[in-house]
């Protein structure tokens, strides 16, 4: 047994392996590629959170879904880096919004060079994702145009809020597959479009990398809940401390609203709270911790990870349909 990719993924196919890991090698090749500049200053700025490492997620999808073709296709390692790029410029974005000051373990781009800088090296990388996406057809520029348009709608959403007599939570996940699904059910589609795959497959595979990727996101809501530090690789409780209102919490403020229990409603006071208290911190994580919500939201994230594996159930069996399924156990296992 083999590991690759995300999550200690396992393949068991040493052929399979062999390919996926070759294909990452070159994916990585091509964004260091991508990230140069005639500028000196820019290259270092754009190659910092490429350099810091990440998953390399989505990339991994795109590779294992062109196995439903032809995987060595010119276009393939292309549009993973497409993909790659697009979610690194995002990172950048999102690291302004959000006053980052650390991104995958090291200093993020504001933190270190300020918002301006930040802002324009990701629309460098979008730019760059752009000339290359040129050559991969125009079938390839309106797909990743409409994804774009999805990500950015369900950012604005998120900032936005719920519109009056809208479920938080509906909204919420209608927020996810816009920032998550969408780029993730791109990284599938892209693989398979570029692999040369019956567009019945590419349809199936876009339909899992969707719900793939909002169930890897509601995982992650659970683990700044539910994980130690040394587990999950970041501070637990970050979403909480920050204010944002994550699954478990929407939950909670639900079942309060339906329930109006006294110690529901006690929690969801301390949790408006000035959360930069590290006591006050500490006591909400316990107690949301304990809480049925927390289990609601894993049930959540199972759900939708269900559903992508049901969405695979039309392709022919095999390795790279193994590891797609052992995928969405490990979205699952990373929940608890």
């Amino acid at each position: 047994m083999t590991v690759v990719g995300p999550f200690g993924l396992s393949v068991r196919d040493q052929a399979l392996e062999a390919d996926v890991q070759a294909g990452l090698t070159a994916v990585e090749e091509g964004l260091l590629e991508a990230t140069k500049s005639e500028v000196p200053f820019i290259t270092e700025a754009a190659q910092h959170l490429v350099r810091a490492g990440g998953k390399r997620f989505r990339p991994l999808l795109v590779m294992l879904s062109a196995r439903f073709g032809d995987p060595y296709a010119p276009g393939v390692v292309p549009s993973a880096v497409v993909v790659e790029l697009t979610h690194l410029a995002t990172l950048y974005h999102d690291d302004v919004m959000d006053e980052a000051e650390v991104r995958r373990g090291v200093a993020s781009a504001n933190a270190r060079w300020g918002n301006s800088v930040a802002v324009l090296t990701g629309d460098f990388l979008f730019a760059r994702a752009s000339h290359i996406l040129a050559d991969l057809g125009p079938e390839a520029v309106r797909v990743q145009a409409e994804a774009f348009e999805r990500l950015v709608t369900g950012q604005i959403l998120e900032t936005a809020g719920p519109q009056d007599g809208r479920d938080p939570v509906d909204h919420y996940l209608d927020v996810l597959g816009g920032k998550t699904g969408s780029l993730v059910a791109v990284s599938c589609r892209f693989g398979a479009m570029m692999s040369g795959a019956d567009e019945t497959v590419v349809d199936v595979l876009t339909q899992y990398g969707e719900r793939l990727g909002v169930a890897f996101q509601l995982a992650d809501d659970v683990l700044d809940i539910a994980s130690d530090s040394h587990e999950s690789g970041k501070t637990p409780g970050t979403d909480l401390r920050e204010g944002i209102a994550t699954l478990p919490v929407l939950r909670l403020r639900e079942r309060a609203a339906r329930l109006g229990l006294a110690e529901d409603r006690a929690l969801c006071e301390l949790l408006d709270s000035d959360l930069t208290d590290d006591a006050r911190h500490a006591e909400a994580l316990r107690l949301l911790r304990a809480h049925p919500a927390l289990g609601q939201a894993r049930r959540d994230t199972v759900r939708y990870a269900e559903e992508a594996r049901a969405a695979l159930a039309p392709l022919p069996d095999g390795p790279a349909k193994s590891a797609l399924v052992e995928l969405c156990d490990a979205v699952v296992h990373r929940a608890g």
